[in-house]
């Protein structure tokens, strides 16, 4: 893994360890653009990318909907 996928994931993960419920990988992204200093992501694609692979390794749950939403694993 990257260094810079590294760092978008910490991000994205402190987004979604805030959130009160499941959100979109557009919700995310809106969220994580609201840092100033941060690295830019770039799309929700991006986005939903690096939590699927994370949810492979059984760290995100995948929530199938239209649009899909994710959370943390408990």
């Amino acid at each position: 893994m990257s260094a810079g996928e590294y760092d978008r994931y910490e991000r994205i993960r402190g987004v979604l360890a805030e959130a009160d419920e499941p959100l979109t990988a557009r919700e995310i992204l809106a969220l994580v653009e609201e840092c100033d200093e941060c690295e830019e992501i770039g799309s929700p694609h991006r986005v939903a990318t690096v939590l699927g692979r994370r949810a492979e390794r059984g760290e995100v749950e995948v929530i199938a909907g239209q649009p899909y939403r994710y959370r943390l694993k408990a």
